[in-house]
């Protein structure tokens, strides 16, 4: 189960964390290096990018007294950017021939918001020219299909969140979703604690989801199953179907053994190696 770290995933790992640690301090970074290597060499045993990032988010408190929630900046911009925007993304969706399916563009191109995998290359003004494009996304056809099937079929979805920001599509996303399968149960899972940029409890209270909530249970950003909180456990084996946010729920959860549905951005070279897609492509994949 899962997508594990390779070569590539070390390679990306030690020249991003490295050059944060020597931006940092120069003279500890060469201990925080040597905490690196050693957390890296056991990920090839086995472990996804998601939960290895949990581990070397420690190096940054043990080594330069950083806190875990070191992107609190980064979610507070990308909340306060989105939110004004959501009523008129909102009404834009609704007036679509598939609402369902154009409130997934938004959702799918608010995974861009990610400033842990996409290190230094966010830009609020180039989400702003991505979102006049939203519509014009591709999908693939027949795992929608599939998606609306199980939706129609199913009693409870699992609404797995990826990063801060990008929660607010989501609360579009489900609105639709509430529409068109009103005796459909949704419910959010958020992270438990800080993770990266990814959206926790307090994020969806800004963004004012009214759906039930549960949480992780941990700092890992994605879904490491063994470690689910029991709220979320239960969650999770109650769905009838999950639609998983965002690379780091897809890594974490690939191969389970529940119904999930992968939407995401291409944004790494292990994802362009997995999938055979250039970055940035645009996904919706059914779990194998």
């Amino acid at each position: 189960m899962a997508i594990t770290m390779n070569s590539l995933c070390m390679r990306c790992m030690v020249k991003k964390h490295l050059e944060t640690a020597e931006s940092l301090d120069m003279e500890k970074s060469q201990d925080f290096a040597k905490d690196l290597m050693e957390i890296l060499r056991a990920s090839l045993d086995g472990n996804n990018s998601a939960v290895v990032g949990a581990q070397i988010n420690y190096l940054y408190q043990k080594h330069f007294g950083l806190g875990h929630d070191r992107f609190i900046a980064e979610k507070k911009e990308s909340n306060e950017f989105i939110k004004p925007r959501l009523q008129e993304i909102q009404n834009l969706v609704e007036q679509q021939a598939d609402p369902v399916f154009a409130a997934l563009q938004f959702a799918v191109l608010g995974n861009y918001l990610d400033f842990a995998a996409l290190k230094g290359q966010v830009s609020f003004e180039k989400l702003d020219e991505m979102l006049q494009d939203a519509l014009k996304m591709e999908l693939d056809p027949a795992t929608y299909e599939n998606l609306c099937r199980d939706l129609e079929q199913g009693k409870n979805l699992l609404y797995i969140t990826d990063n801060a920001g990008e929660i607010g599509f989501d609360r579009i996303m489900a609105q639709q979703l509430q529409k068109k399968y009103p005796h459909l149960q949704i419910t959010f899972c958020v992270r438990g604690k800080p993770a990266h940029n990814d959206a926790t409890r307090e994020d969806a209270a800004y963004m004012e989801l009214a759906f039930p909530i549960v949480d992780t249970g941990n700092d890992i950003g994605g879904v490491d199953i063994p470690q689910l909180s029991q709220e979320a456990k239960d969650a999770l084996d109650r769905a009838d179907v999950v639609l998983a946010k965002g690379m780091g729920n897809t890594e974490s959860m690939y191969g389970c053994d529940y119904n999930v549905y992968y939407a995401f951005l291409v944004k790494c070279i292990r994802f362009v190696q997995f999938f055979d897609k250039p970055m940035f492509t645009p996904m919706l994949v059914k779990n194998p």
